[in-house]
């Protein structure tokens, strides 16, 4: 996954110089609300660290996503899928400043594309909080069918979005 790209979009690893924006992201309440919560500055560094650490288990993650035209971070995309996840999932937040602007739908195409055709994973799923409209209008422009919900380990109630 690290070296994918989009028209307009870079999917990198994570480095040292993104953790301020990342801690910033997390430190918000309107921004974390529905991917964990907010974090303390040390929840965030730890946070960039599995994301680092799914990767290297797992050869896919949450990796960060630049511009290539500014080479800013604005957010992440990626796979999930924890020992104790039910399935592999498509998760994605984008920085305030960068939403928008259609980067959540560019770079989701092509992670589900890597998901379903280059990894030939048998299922993939969005894991979305009943109140997040956006997110769920997003996993339906990327082509996703709603499910039933189910009780996600323990954050709670999630509406469940399948991709074929």
């Amino acid at each position: 996954m690290i070296g994918l790209e989009t028209e307009r979009l870079i999917f990198r690893q994570w480095q040292n110089s993104d953790y301020p924006a990342l801690a910033e992201f997390f430190s918000e309440s309107d921004n974390a609300r529905y991917v964990g919560g907010t974090k303390t500055e040390e929840e965030s560094w730890r946070l960039l660290s599995t994301y680092i650490g799914h990767y290297a288990l797992n050869g896919y993650s949450y990796l960060a996503l630049e511009t290539k035209d500014t080479s800013n971070l604005i957010g992440t995309v990626g796979l999930w899928n924890s020992t104790p996840w039910p399935e592999p999932e498509l998760g994605y937040w984008v920085l305030p400043n960068a939403q928008g602007k259609g980067y959540g739908i560019e770079a989701g195409l092509a992670v589900k594309k890597y998901a379903l055709e280059t990894l030939k994973l048998d299922t993939l799923v969005s894991y979305i909080d009943n109140a997040n409209e956006p997110s769920k209008k997003l996993a339906l422009a990327l082509s996703a069918q709603h499910e039933q919900p189910i009780e996600l380990l323990d954050f709670g109630l999630h509406e469940v979005y399948r991709y074929k």
